[in-house]
């Protein structure tokens, strides 16, 4: 009796401290005692180092402010950082190493539409851990099945699709090839450009990773395009522009934001795509917000950002640690429930860069509330987790291997 007596004892004592554990790990405390931690998720093995080292440095001096304006409860946010990769499937596999071992509390990123829609459906949504992307755009991620978990720092494709099209139409063109990656960000843009395109069109899907695209090109070509619409990622824009030029099959294209590298117009050579024009997402023309977050860039980096969605990332991680500090405890609903709030009216406008956020931190710790105006554009959040406003960029290729940018049409 009492070998019995003292089993169900150890088994309750034993079983009491994994329920001590999962709290702890799930971060059900209304004390604030357990340090907020924020992973960042990009795919760092393909495409642009300099795009990726960007986004990296923004996510750290979100983390900087934030811990000099005195952290989350009044402690350090943790940071962790994981590789997706290109491949969804290694994608999932990273976000759960980041749930499941590292025990984050929410993420930005990741930085792919293809890598985020089995992420939200398979990871963060049933898991209840809030993430913030901050570069994945396609419209399929509106409706994905991911239990309110999954926002946005950038607006949704279906702003862009439209811009595009627009700008294409400027350029004199009314029959045009479409070549877009056979992926949710491709399918997604080239839908939305379709459905906004009044003249022909022949649109050809290309798989991410291929090394020749002169067959894709001809048939696009193949109903008397005059010019290329290209929606695909840096390397294989790359490819593409060049075998089309070399091949003789278009001198004119214009193009989605992911070929939005210098890289591209590098390889091509200025002289070749000088007066190239394309889109993408973009941050508002002016405000106080981004002037701040520029000169906090600047002093911590000597110059700033060429190339996109570094603002996003700032701001990604920023309301992350303003959504937890408003709910004052690290649970997923708790934090998810707080983002609307942190990211729009009523409450104190607070802006980025150190001092702003060292204000709202401030604001929230006294139980106040804060309307965040984001680096990038403010933070007024759907039912979907999608911007109800923001602006779409017009740019071009210079003669000096440049990108120049031209305006920004408010979406809303």
């Amino acid at each position: 009796m009492n070998r019995i007596r003292f089993s169900v004892w150890n088994v309750s004592l034993i079983l009491t401290a994994v329920c001590m554990a999962i709290t702890a790990a799930c971060g059900d405390n209304s004390e604030g005692d357990t340090p907020l931690k924020i992973g960042l998720l990009m795919n760092f093995s393909s495409g642009s180092a300099e795009v990726y080292r960007d986004r990296q440095r923004a996510f750290d001096l979100a983390i900087k402010h934030i811990n000099e304006g005195g952290g989350v409860f009044g402690l350090p946010v943790q940071t962790v950082v994981g590789d997706t990769t290109a491949d969804p499937e290694v994608a999932v596999e990273e976000a759960r190493r980041m749930v499941e071992t590292e025990r984050v509390h929410a993420i930005v990123g990741p930085n792919a539409s293809a890598n985020a829609l089995p992420i939200a459906e398979r990871v963060t949504g049933p898991g209840g851990i809030p993430t913030v992307g901050f570069s994945a755009t396609s419209p399929m991620l509106t409706t994905v099945v991911d239990n309110d978990y999954l926002f946005r720092t950038v607006l949704s494709d279906r702003a862009q699709g439209p811009i595009l099209a627009r700008v294409t139409r400027e350029r004199g063109f009314d029959n045009v090839g479409v070549i877009y990656v056979d992926d949710a960000w491709g399918q997604g843009l080239s839908s939305t450009f379709e459905a906004a395109w009044e003249g022909q069109l022949k649109s050809v899907p290309v798989e991410r990773g291929q090394t020749t695209f002169v067959s894709e090109l001809r048939e696009s070509a193949s109903e008397g395009a005059q010019a290329l619409v290209v929606m695909v990622f840096e390397t294989e824009a790359g490819i593409i522009v060049k075998e089309a030029l070399d091949n003789k099959i278009y001198d004119q294209f214009t193009f989605g934001d992911a070929a939005k590298r210098l890289s591209i117009v590098k390889l091509a050579g200025g002289s070749r795509l000088e007066g190239m024009y394309g889109t993408g997402p973009t941050t508002a023309p002016s405000s106080s917000s981004s002037a701040a977050w520029e000169a906090s860039y600047i002093d911590e980096y000597g110059e700033l950002p060429v190339l996109t969605y570094v603002k996003e990332t700032y701001d990604a991680t920023v309301v992350l640690a303003l959504a937890a500090q408003a709910a004052g405890k690290v649970e997923g609903a708790a934090i998810r429930d707080q983002l609307r709030a942190v990211g729009g009216a009523p409450g104190a406008i607070v802006i980025a860069g150190a001092e702003g956020i060292s204000r709202a931190l401030s604001i929230l710790q006294d139980k106040g509330e804060v309307d965040y105006q984001g680096a990038a554009t403010t933070l007024d959040w759907d039912e979907n987790g999608d911007l109800r406003r923001g602006y779409v960029g017009v740019w071009r290729y210079t003669r000096d291997e440049r990108i120049e940018e031209l305006d920004a049409t408010l979406f809303e």
